[in-house]
């Protein structure tokens, strides 16, 4: 059987899709009489309107096709940026909205009532001669659905991982395809539309780590949701969040920075959360290297804290992501389970010193070889990637049964790892949060948690000022629904 965008085939009990080729696509677009519109491609030649040339019938589809590599001639047409870069959001955006403005003033729409107007742009850099940047680009999408409806937008960051440009553009042009023959065909479905971005080509040659969705027809569309799907399918390692809740791209917050990270479930976010934060940023302030203004606090949770019975709770995500962000948090989602990958993602920004902060139990469990059995060097090769960069680990203490303050002076850790930690606690590697308040450390998530879904009374006083609010108010973690 058929339905409208892909070939449905059935195998036994399982339905298996077609992926249309690269050429089907471009040639369903040229024979949709009503597609019409611009290519603009800035960085690595015209790799995608090339598909749409070759495939037939493009006369019906492409206005106009350029490329304006002069920086002059991209200056003189879509204006100077502020900062002076070219592979930049606000370039792209102008981009797409100068291309959409001239197909309006060229096209009347008396002439042309039935016309879907659209406008493709990318501007990217990919790989440099030296083979020490892979380079990176934004690519997007504004059209219409209607004629008489205003404009969706869809806009992408990418990173390739290909180390010959010849491929990162071929890559690009495939990219392109599947970008317009999903927002045209697959956009009352977005989580597949992400999908489909990936026809034809493998995550080995390709990273999306920034995508936004806006206009009427993605007016429900939570970008955050969006982010995370990213996340859960292997399209990239990690996502963040603003304090105002929207996507940020992660480049942009974290170059050349000097970075706190905070890993937690934060279900929800109690007062031991943010006292460990506040304690521990105070710390890193006074660190040599460490300029208040040039400083950023990543609070993270890995994606294997937003699992539910194997499968990733959403509502949930929400949750916790809103919380931080109304705290003026910026947040991360990331598909880290050690932490010696958080540390060489962040290295991939910024050189400059860095510090995790964290609990007693957590310090433990970074002690536990178990978690190093997939390298080849164990755990030593863990804590060489951890510990190689410019680092520290702030510990929080932790209140153990008998109500005894454990601290890095005291800890167990596994036999066989006490010379290891030895030599990273007395290095100066390990400092403990001496500055904290005791009563906290009675507080327990999980425990905060269940108390709200039991209706039991008490959880509002272990939280920061305004969280319980909102979490009444917003029903959050089911409050309420009982």
């Amino acid at each position: 059987m058929k339905n409208t965008d892909n070939e449905i085939t059935l195998k036994g009990d399982r339905e298996i899709e077609h992926i249309p080729a690269l050429k089907e696509k471009a040639l369903r677009i040229n024979l949709n009489k009503n597609i019409y519109g611009t290519f603009a491609e800035i960085g690595a030649g015209q790799e995608t309107v090339r598909h749409f040339f070759r495939a037939g019938g493009s006369s019906g589809t492409i206005a106009k096709a350029m490329s304006a590599y002069d920086k002059d001639f991209s200056d003189a047409i879509y204006g100077v940026e502020d900062d002076g870069r070219y592979v930049t959001e606000s370039r792209l955006k102008k981009m797409l909205s100068h291309e959409i403005q001239l197909v309006e003033e060229r096209l009347k729409r008396d002439k042309h009532p039935s016309k879907m107007f659209f406008s493709y742009a990318n501007t990217v850099a990919t790989i440099d001669f030296a083979k020490q940047y892979k380079g990176h680009g934004w690519v997007g999408i504004k059209y219409q659905l209607d004629p008489e409806e205003d404009y969706n937008e869809i806009i992408l960051h990418i990173r390739f991982k290909e180390s010959d440009s010849r491929l990162q553009q071929e890559t690009l042009g495939i990219l392109g395809v599947n970008l317009i023959y999903g927002a045209f065909y697959k956009y009352n479905d977005p989580k597949k539309l992400l999908r489909y971005l990936y026809d034809h080509l493998d995550k080995d040659q390709l990273e999306i780590d920034t995508i936004n969705f806006s206009g009427p027809r993605f007016k429900d569309v939570d970008n955050r949701l969006m982010s995370l799907q990213l996340v859960k399918n292997g399209m990239t390692d990690a996502v963040m969040f603003g304090p105002d809740g929207n996507n940020v791209l992660p480049a942009t917050i974290l170059y050349r920075k000097n970075i706190l990270a905070l890993r937690g479930s934060f279900r929800p976010v109690t007062k031991v959360n943010m006292d460990m934060y506040q304690k521990s940023y105070e710390m890193f302030l006074q660190e040599k290297k460490v300029d208040k203004d040039n400083t950023m606090v990543i609070f993270e949770i890995t994606l294997s804290n937003l699992r539910s019975e194997g499968e990733i709770d959403e509502r949930d995500f929400m949750d916790r992501a809103e919380l931080l962000c109304s705290l003026g948090q910026t947040v991360m989602i990331s598909n880290f389970q050690e932490y010696y990958k958080v540390v060489e993602y962040f290295s991939e920004y910024s050189k400059a010193r860095m510090g995790l902060a964290m609990g007693v139990s957590n310090l433990i469990d970074i002690f536990d070889e178990k978690y190093y059995r997939h390298l080849s060097g164990g755990i030593l090769e863990a804590f060489g990637k951890l510990f190689y960069r410019d680092l520290k680990v702030f510990l929080y203490p932790m209140e153990d049964e008998d109500g005894n303050v454990i601290t890095s002076q005291n800890l167990k850790v596994h036999p066989r790892m006490k010379e290891l930690y030895k030599f990273f606690a007395y290095n100066g590697k390990v400092v403990d949060i001496t500055d904290f308040d005791k009563d906290h450390l009675k507080i327990f998530s999980r425990e905060v948690l269940k108390m709200i879904h039991d209706g039991q009374e008490g959880w509002e006083e272990m939280l920061p000022e305004g969280i319980s609010e909102l979490i009444k108010q917003d029903h959050l973690f089911s409050c309420g629904d009982q």
